[in-house]
């Protein structure tokens, strides 16, 4: 079972796994005992960034859901959600514990409604701090690399306050 406690399922969208491959720091996922990753999620990722599948540390998980929510069905069109975020969405209800990494508003929006907990990248990285994965100052370093390094499309007010809140957390 996928966890950082014995009861919480993570369910990987592929926008975080994407975006935290190009800026290199993938690892801050290792902490996780695995991550369940959904057919459709897969092969974006493996279209988009191969490589992101086989980090050594991190333990992927390919699986689908093996229940159809019709609240996830009567969602995707009103969200217009995309196939991976369907699966994802799909396998954290089939999970009652769990949390969807995504980076997209629509599949958070989603999670929302259906009290399904979310973490983007953003999230992830800021909680690596937390977790002593990685230092405040490599976080900042991080975040500012994201809009030249990835492909995370993020308001740059967005990414300022999430930097000063780090600064004003963990730096002396």
């Amino acid at each position: 079972m996928a966890t950082t406690n014995s009861l919480q399922v993570i369910v990987a969208d592929a926008g975080p796994l994407i975006h935290l491959d190009e800026l290199g720091c993938l690892d801050i996922l290792a902490d996780y005992t695995e991550l369940l990753v959904p057919d459709a999620v897969w092969q974006e990722v493996l279209h988009h960034r191969p490589q992101a599948l086989q980090h050594p540390r991190v333990n992927f998980k390919r699986q689908n859901a093996n229940v159809i929510s019709l609240q996830v069905e009567a969602l995707t069109p009103l969200y217009t959600l995309h196939k991976g975020e369907r699966e994802a969405l799909m396998l954290c209800v089939q999970f009652e514990q769990s949390l969807l990494l995504t980076d997209d508003t629509a599949a958070r929006l989603a999670a929302k409604s259906l009290t399904i907990s979310a973490h983007g990248t953003l999230g992830l990285l800021v909680r690596s701090v937390r977790r002593g994965l990685r230092t405040a100052d490599e976080v900042l370093v991080l975040l500012a690399a994201i809009p030249s390094q990835s492909t995370l499309h993020i308001r740059p007010a967005l990414l300022i306050e999430v930097m000063q809140q780090v600064k004003t957390a963990w730096q002396p």
